[in-house]
This record gives C-alpha cells, structure tokens and sequence, in this order.
C-alpha cells in the first residue's frame, strides 16, 4: 500500500510555513486561504510565527516585512482586514515589520477601494 503524505493543519504547521515562506509553502498558503473554514488556523498561526520571532535572539524584519508583503498581495479580500488587525495588534517591532509590509503591497486599498466623494 503506498504511503501518502498528508499535512495537519493547525497553527504550528502555519507558522512554519510562514517562516520559510519557499515556493512549495506559498502554494500550501494559497491552498488554506481559498478555504474560509481555516480562516481562524490561518490567524493563530500567524500570530505564532510573529510572537516566534520576536522572541528571537535577532528580529529579522527584513523577512517579516516580506511575508507581510506578500500575504497582503496573495491573500484574497475577505482576510485583508483581519490581516492589517493582527498586524496592529501590537507595538513590538515584529509586528510594525508586518504592517509595513502588509501597507507596502497595497492588499487593503485594493480589496477595499477609497469611495469616490
């Protein structure tokens, strides 16, 4: 009987996969975004990605600000606002690296589009 490989989605496999953030994982992420039943796995693992690192010996905010970058650019509309709360949720630096990759992509403007006065 063949082995199949299967991935258990929880927040520790999110959190992993946004820390590598390698071409195989942005295509797992893609995956759990196109589902809204793993919204609320989505967030906690992103929460514990950004409290890793900034538990981390050295906070690597070059590497934040391009997975908010990206997660701003690859996540659909529905999660853009959630995504810019979580990224707020706090002063520590980890997550102002976030913000600012998550502004840099323009993911919120485009999802939500400033009405015409």
């Amino acid at each position: 009987m063949p082995q199949t490989q299967t991935t258990i989605l929880d927040s520790a496999t999110v959190a992993d996969k946004l820390r590598s953030l390698v071409e195989t994982d942005k295509a797992f992420l893609q995956l759990v975004f196109e589902n809204p039943e793993h919204d609320n796995v989505l967030f906690d693992g992103l929460a514990l990605h950004i409290d890793r690192e900034s538990e981390a010996k050295f906070l690597n905010s070059l590497k934040l600000e391009r997975c908010g970058e990206w997660l701003g650019n690859a996540a659909p509309a529905r999660l853009q606002i959630r995504l810019m709360e979580a990224a707020r949720s706090s002063q520590h630096p980890a997550y102002l690296a976030l913000r600012n990759g998550l502004v840099r992509s323009g993911g919120l403007e485009r999802a939500y589009p400033k009405a015409a006065v």
